[in-house]
């Protein structure tokens, strides 16, 4: 017979070999490992160091370089943050200092970091606006074409260079053609135009339409032939407020997240206005929309799952669509399961008082501040630009919300969208 020992740990109820507990005092292996565990723990604790990586550093350039620049791991370190993030501190750049991290980004990928050169050069271009047209005949040379965006200053004789390549370059037309439609100009929409009417052989390998690729640098090729944007030009982040700040409320040019007194058809729960626009602001104007009011309501949990429609009468008040069409598949919401905790933020965001770039929060991997009114939409998924469901035009983009920003836990991008001839809006949802 084996003769056990109980395990020395109190409420612990296992039984140990005794040559075991010779090996361990008396604990059996799992108590034995949770002892060194917390032991390690608390070693770490004592002896953890604060370094400051950006001590005696003012050179913006040279902060941006470190915070590129993977720290390695050490649990007996603890990195102090930098008081600005990557966003302000690109933000705050002067021209000189753009220029420098321009030859930066390329020398990196000159060396072989080609992921740190494409963040650099995403950053400069999204928060900046800044021109890369200095290093396309880089990226060419590397044969990098992601991301389209890049491209979106291509010279001329670039532009010829990628319509000619997309003929022959199998491994690389996806990328080529998404570069192609950021550069967008008047004979790419010519290209797109003839292969609409005369699809070329290696149509068949594509998942879309050559023309469709316009989607993903904001636009479409219309009925006629013409580039139709479908975002606006101007962008005004939508920020949090800090607790010490205010302003006049009666002012604000954009109430966000307010309960609506409407239900949704679906699920039968309490709808949201995302964003009650007051769209005769001086901000706002570029919205182009009449009357001095502009409702965006929708249900958040359906329209995690379908597009949802809402009309919009003369006043800018909201009511479901009756062009609303419920998906084949719509889980059963416990309606009492859902708190309406992100109605609670409501005071905790407001319109920026400035416009930023155009694409700031283009491309969803830069760690910017996605929430905003007007811009290119983040798109994390392809690009989803709703049908109107009256006149079968795509509806222009309005606004996006980042959710992990609104509510604990939460993930995901609401997106609103217009059609301000039938007076129709539109909200849908990304996540990863």
């Amino acid at each position: 017979m084996v003769i056990r020992i109980p395990c020395k740990s109190e409420d612990c109820l296992a039984t140990i070999l005794p040559a075991t507990a010779d090996k361990t005092g008396g604990y059996c292996m799992p108590c034995r490992q949770e002892i060194e565990h917390q032991e390690r723990q608390q070693y770490i604790k004592e002896n953890r160091k604060d370094v400051d990586l950006y001590e005696g550093i003012d050179d913006p350039v040279e902060i941006l370089k470190i915070m590129h620049t993977p720290s390695s791991y050490n649990p007996l370190i603890q990195y102090i943050p930098y008081v600005l993030n990557r966003e302000q501190l690109y933000i705050s750049l002067s021209e000189e200092d753009t220029d420098r991290m321009l030859v930066y980004g390329m020398s990196l990928m000159d060396s072989g970091d080609v992921d740190t050169s494409q963040d650099i050069l995403l950053s400069l271009l999204c928060y900046k606006n800044k021109s890369l047209a200095t290093s396309i005949q880089g990226l060419i040379f590397h044969d990098l074409y992601y991301p389209g965006i890049l491209f979106k200053d291509a010279s001329e004789e670039e532009r010829d260079r990628l319509l000619n390549q997309v003929e022959h370059d199998k491994d690389s037309r996806n990328h080529l053609l998404v570069a192609l439609a950021w550069i967008g100009d008047e004979q790419v929409v010519k290209r797109f135009c003839e292969w609409r009417k005369s699809p070329p052989q290696w149509v068949e390998e594509l998942h879309i339409r050559p023309e469709l690729y316009a989607y993903e640098a904001g636009w479409e090729l219309t009925q006629n032939g013409n580039r139709r944007n479908l975002f606006h030009e101007y962008n005004y982040a939508i920020e949090k407020i800090e607790a010490c700040d205010s302003r006049n409320e009666a002012i604000e040019p954009v109430t966000i997240l307010t309960p609506s007194s409407h239900t949704c058809l679906w699920c039968g729960g309490k709808l949201t206005t995302l964003l009650d626009l007051k769209v005769g602001h001086p901000s706002l104007h570029f919205l182009s929309m009449a009357g001095e009011r502009l409702k965006i309501e929708t249900c958040v949990m359906c329209s995690c799952y379908s597009v949802v429609f809402m009309d919009v009468d003369s006043s800018g008040e909201s009511k479901w669509s009756t062009y609303n069409q419920r998906p084949d598949y719509l889980p059963v919401f416990n309606i009492d399961d859902y708190d309406n905790q992100h109605l609670s933020a409501s005071k905790l965001f407001r319109l920026a008082s400035q416009s930023r770039n155009s694409y700031h929060a283009a491309h969803w991997t830069l760690e910017s501040t996605v929430s905003q009114v007007g811009g290119h939409p983040t798109w994390i998924q392809d690009a989803e630009y709703p049908i109107c469901p009256c006149c079968s035009k795509y509806m222009i983009f309005i606004s996006q919300l980042d959710w992990g920003e609104v509510v604990e836990y939460g993930e995901g991008i609401y997106y609103t969208f217009i059609c301000s001839d039938c007076r129709i809006t539109a909200t849908s949802f990304q996540q990863s």
